[in-house]
């Protein structure tokens, strides 16, 4: 009979390996205040400090340059549609499929980027979820109810070449990919597994499959501006009025 222990929040539990589960009759525990006072552990800090100097020559590592602070905000920003224009670009050439269009939800984005040069430690604070990139077909029926949401929510980033307008909070006048939305039509959609499932209140999307090759969006971002690192240029992201609020918002 194999017995395994866990410890956990200062007490101990004993899962016994034929099912039976002991209950400790009491728990104690010991608190110990965080300050600059309490003496470090210098056996410790000996054992981790092989891991914390590579871990900070990747994070410090510089990938990109932005000749201005990249910040999000409602209904658009360049920050935003930088992100979305990644997911779309990217994930064309992950899964070797064209995309319509990409979404990233605004409560995804966890940060801002600062003037100057960007590091892999900028990209981890901006995305420091483990969000992976999927695809989606959906119909353009789905979409709308999609768009509506997000229009619902004060708006998400959506990738070039789309667009639409929030009127009551709505979405109309929608474009994808550079044509009229059709309800009818299928669409290649990249998004987030976590949005693709239903979360941030999309369940409109839970019905449908998504394509998956475990390849994080934030390791998509990183790739994404090494390659325009590479064409010598910045990253300079612009608002292009991809959603708009009507003066009755």
């Amino acid at each position: 009979m194999r017995i395994v222990s866990i410890f956990y929040s200062g007490f101990i539990v004993l899962v016994m390996g034929c099912g039976t589960t002991q209950v400790p009759k009491s728990v104690s525990y010991l608190g110990y205040p965080v300050s600059p006072k309490i003496k470090a552990d210098t056996a410790l800090l000996n054992l981790i400090q092989p891991y914390s100097v590579e871990v900070n020559r990747t994070m410090n590592n510089i990938i990109g340059f932005t000749p201005a602070t990249l910040t999000k905000r409602l209904p658009e920003s360049g920050l935003g549609n930088f992100m979305a224009d990644c997911m779309k670009e990217m994930a064309s050439k992950k899964f070797g499929i064209p995309v319509d269009i990409a979404f990233m939800n605004q409560g995804g984005i966890r940060a801002s980027i600062n003037k100057g040069n960007i590091t892999v430690g900028n990209v981890y604070e901006l995305m420091p979820f483990d969000n992976l990139l999927v695809l989606q077909e959906l119909k353009g029926s789905v979409i709308e109810a999609l768009l509506n949401h997000i229009a619902a929510d004060g708006g998400w980033p959506i990738s070039s070449g789309s667009s639409f307008k929030i009127k009551n909070k709505q979405a109309i006048d929608i474009i994808i990919n550079g044509k009229p939305l059709d309800r009818n039509a299928t669409y290649i959609t990249a998004n987030s597994d976590y949005i693709a499932q239903g979360g941030s209140d999309a369940a409109m999307l839970k019905a449908f499959p998504f394509q998956n090759k475990g390849y994080l969006i934030r390791d998509a971002l990183i790739e994404y501006i090494k390659q325009i690192t590479a064409s010598g240029k910045p990253v300079d992201a612009k608002i292009e009025n991809r959603v708009t609020s009507s003066k009755n918002e």
